[in-house]
This record gives structure tokens, C-alpha cells and sequence, in this order.
């Protein structure tokens, strides 16, 4: 088992640190073993619904999460007349915004590509799950997220990387296990089973 295993390397691990800032009742041994698992699904399937019910539940089972999210061109988690956005619009490539409870980066890719998934994923601090939503044309392992009111095609027969399906209506023709899309705490099962390790997912990706 995933979690057995992870708590093996954690509590043998010599250059493990504390995470001081969980409760002394919860702290726990701590390295940077990363793993990848991304939600994959059409428009309106709930992808977005499912994160956040399944994020809780897997944070209860004593894992730290970190989401990574595919956003259309012209996102933006500013807000006009706020000095951060007033910074950006004169022109800083770089917007640090940080207080007591929370600090967030903001970068204009201006005229720079948009990022690979490889290079947001080397941006984020080290947890034990990254849950990807979008990405769908990624190599890394992918939960499909299924819902027959839409009359959408399965993307599992065109994707091997597809491990498991979450759907709402039966399947009987699919070629990967199905899990029903409101039995959460046995989708959280499939994550952590098939969450890939971050350094294998990112190899993977630059052969690509």
C-alpha cells in the first residue's frame, strides 16, 4: 500500500524534518516525496466538485495536498483598483503579495510560452498528492471523470494514461475499472493507488 509505504520512508527517513506548523498531536515525519494524479473529464462533468470533496478526505488520512489547475487564456486572481493589480499594470514581471496568513506570486508571462506542466509542478512546495485538473492531453496518471447527462464519449479509450473512471451512470462496455462518482472516500482509494512519483511524471512528460 501507497500509504503504508510512504509512512515506512517518512518515520526511516534521517534527514526527515517536523512540520511544525500541524498540530503536535498530527506532526509527522516529512520528505519531499511528491506524487501526481490529475482529474481528466469534458466541460460540466464536475471535475471541480469532486476535487473539493475528495481533498478533505484525503487530508484526514494525514496527506498534505496541492492542486494544480488548467485555466483558459485570460484568467486572472487579481482584482483591478487593488495596488497588487496597479503594480502589474505598470509593467512588473513579478507581483509578491504576501500577510499573515497566506503569500501568493503573480507572473505576466507577457510575451513568454505558457508554461509547461512540468515546469508549474517544479513550482510547487513539497507535499505527498498534486491533484491535476486539466491537462487531459498529459501523460501523467488521470482519473476520468464521467457524466452520462452530458452524452460525451469516454476519453479512457483513447488515453492509456487513464487509470479509472468516475461516473454516474453504468459502464459496462469500459476497459478500466469504474467507480461510482459519489462514492468519494473509494475514489480517494484510486488516487492514492495510482498517484505517480513527481520525478517519474516529469521524465515522462520530457519524452514526450
Amino acid at each position: 500500500m501507497f500509504l503504508q509505504a510512504l509512512e515506512s520512508i517518512r518515520c526511516l527517513c534521517t534527514l526527515a524534518t517536523i512540520v511544525e506548523s500541524a498540530p503536535k498531536s498530527t506532526r509527522r515525519c516529512y520528505i519531499p516525496l511528491m506524487r501526481i494524479i490529475g482529474l481528466a473529464g469534458w466541460s460540466g462533468s464536475g471535475k471541480t466538485t469532486l476535487l473539493t470533496k475528495v481533498i478533505p478526505r484525503i487530508v484526514a488520512r494525514g496527506l498534505t495536498v496541492s492542486t494544480l489547475k488548467h485555466a483558459h487564456h485570460e484568467f486572472d486572481v487579481d482584482v483591478p483598483g487593488k495596488d497588487s493589480h496597479a503594480h502589474r499594470m505598470a509593467g512588473a514581471t513579478e507581483v509578491l503579495v504576501g500577510s499573515s496568513r497566506r503569500w501568493a506570486l503573480m507572473h505576466e508571462l507577457r510575451h513568454e510560452r505558457e508554461p509547461t506542466l512540468d515546469t508549474l509542478l517544479a513550482k510547487l512546495s513539497p507535499v505527498d498528492l498534486v491533484l491535476i485538473e486539466g491537462y487531459k492531453g498529459g501523460p501523467h496518471p488521470k482519473l476520468e471523470v464521467h457524466r452520462g447527462a452530458l452524452g460525451a464519449p469516454l476519453l479512457a479509450p483513447g488515453d492509456p494514461a487513464i487509470m479509472a473512471i468516475a461516473s454516474d451512470i453504468a459502464l459496462p462496455a469500459a476497459t478500466v475499472s469504474v467507480v461510482d462518482l459519489d462514492d468519494v472516500e473509494r475514489i480517494v482509494d484510486v488516487l492514492i493507488r495510482h498517484a505517480a512519483p513527481r520525478d517519474a511524471v516529469m521524465a515522462q512528460i520530457g519524452i514526450s
